[in-house]
Formats: C-alpha cells, structure tokens, sequence
C-alpha cells in the first residue's frame, strides 16, 4: 500500500516534493516499453537512477534520468548471437503434441536459466556501486522481474519493489502474488490451450500447474544460489517476488483469459511498445477522410434498414 501511494506521488507530486526511485529494467522489449514511463517520471521533477550493464542490445542514457553502469563478461555481438541461438532452438522444435510442448517448456525453463542471470553476479558483485545505490536512499525500486537482478539489489537495499511485467515464463508472478488461476480454465504457458478445454486438455493443465512451482526452481535455479549468498540466508526468488508492493502488467483485459486477481495487480495496457509519435498532417487527413467516409456509409446503411420490406421487391 505504502509504494501504490508513492508511486502516485511521483507522479502528482511537484519537484519540491520528488521522490528518489531506483530503475533496474531488462533488455529487449521490457526495457522499450518501461523507458517513456522512467523518462516522464524524471522529467516531473522525481531523482531517477537507471542501472545498465555496459553492454546490451536496447538499454542505453535516458532524458532526465541518471545512468549508472557496471561491466559484464559479455560483448553486445556475444549477447545477440546468444539470444539467436536460443530463439532457433526454441523455434525449430516439433510442439505438435502435448508431451513435446512439455519437453520445449522444460528446455525454455533451462535457457532461460543461463539467460536471465548474465547480469546479476556483475551487478552484485561490484560493492562500489553497490555502496553508491545505498547512499542514495532510494525510496522505492522499479524493475522487470523477468531477471532477477532488480528485485535481489531491491532486497538488498531493504525498500519497497514495484514489479512492471508481461507475464512470467514459469508463471513466478502467480506464484509470488499467491493469485488464485483455476487450472479448470486458466491454461498454462505453452500448452496452446484456451479457456475452453475438453477433459484431455484440463488433465494435462492440471499437472502443469502442479509442475509449476517446480519450473520456477529450474528457471532460477542459479539465481536462488546468488541471491541467497547475496542475502546470507536461505531464500528463492519466488520468496523475494511475494514481498513485492505493486505488480504492473503490460496486458490487456481483451488478451488475458478470465481469472482472479490480487488487489496489488493493476493491468496498465500495452506499454510493451514505442512512444507513439504525433501523425504527419498528410496521415491526419487521410484519417480524417477515412471517418468520414465510413459515418456516410453507416448512415446509408440505417437508412436501407428503414425502408419497408416491399421495397426490396421488384
């Protein structure tokens, strides 16, 4: 509750009341969609701290915001031809029964193992911008729980997580959030299923969701590692997800199948996307005509629908 309010703080509240907040984004998509928010809410006045590694494939310096970045063991050409190996070998494989869609969520689950803790050792490790982060009294943290390196550093630092997603591949966020999903009607990840399942299919998402929490320890089996040496004491990342404050979802209620959720779960629409960009006076023009020409085609159209049945007779 104590984040929801600053949250809204940061953006109602002038600079003389601004807020210090600590960005941790993900590469690729993640960090495209969450970078206009991060950027408006440096632009009204809020201290915004963003922490990059030194290469990666979208990140980069942010209007209004403070960039820090940490070195990694990896090139930027290292990282893409990693991210396209993978996305082959997760493509080419043969998903058209169910036991072979088991078998590629499995080995999504060991990618992505590898995959999402690139970042977090370099970050952790580097106790100068670690010590830097703590100086700053951060009063809230802002980060993609697909890697586990922002909510770790947002545990380390002991303030309140604000969690802004698409959804998780091992379904982490349910599991953290404790948020009830029927397995009677929400199908899992990679089942290709819908809402509408027959006994088969309910059978088979019944035991994925079951396997669920098992999946979760795969995919963060090494992060478990790092974040409980991280934090002296035993934890997982699933125990770090439950204390987050907010969940921000990049989806749509039309997108999502029905199911339950928690009262710290907001749908916020697609923010997965580009800034969209003011339309060219052309384009607007063309918009313009385009209305207009459909609101005469609907008043034809209930015109027609207003004549008398002999009418339509020869």
């Amino acid at each position: 509750m104590a984040a929801s309010v600053l949250f809204l703080c940061l953006f109602c509240l002038g600079s003389a009341e601004a807020g210090k907040l600590l960005v941790v984004p993900s590469d690729g998509s993640h960090w495209t969609g969450m970078k206009p928010l991060v950027e408006e809410l440096g632009r009204r006045g809020n201290q915004v701290v963003v922490v990059i590694p030194e290469a990666s494939l979208s990140m980069g310096p942010s209007q209004h915001t403070t960039t820090l970045t940490y070195p990694v063991n990896y090139t930027k050409a290292q990282l893409q031809e990693q991210v396209n190996a993978g996305v082959t070998t997760l493509t080419s494989v043969d998903v058209s029964t169910d036991l072979a869609r088991l078998q590629n969520f499995i080995n999504t689950m060991d990618l992505l193992n590898v995959l999402i803790t690139r970042n977090v050792e370099g970050l952790l490790s580097n106790k100068d911008l670690m010590k830097k982060l703590q100086e700053y009294n951060f009063d809230a943290i802002l980060t993609d729980p697909f890697e586990p390196t922002g909510p770790i550093v947002g545990e380390f630092l002991s303030i309140p997580a604000i969690y802004i997603q698409t959804s998780h591949p091992c379904g982490a966020d349910a599991l953290a959030s404790q948020c009830p999903a029927p397995a009677s009607y929400v199908p899992q990840g990679f089942t290709h299923f819908t809402d509408r399942m027959n006994l088969w299919q309910r059978s088979v998402n019944l035991v994925r969701t079951l396997l669920q929490p098992m999946a979760c320890e795969r995919m963060f089996a090494r992060a478990d590692e790092i974040a409980s040496q991280v934090l002296q004491r035993k934890t997982s990342m699933v125990k770090i997800m439950s204390r987050a404050a907010l969940w921000f979802v990049h989806s749509d209620f039309a997108f999502e199948f029905p199911r339950p959720l928690m009262p710290n779960i907001i749908i916020v629409g697609g923010m997965d996307s580009k800034k969209a960009e003011p339309l060219p006076q052309v384009s607007l023009l063309i918009a313009v005509i385009l209305h207009y020409c459909c609101f005469c085609l609907c008043v034809h159209t209930l015109k027609l629908m207003q004549l008398p049945c002999n009418s339509y007779r020869g």
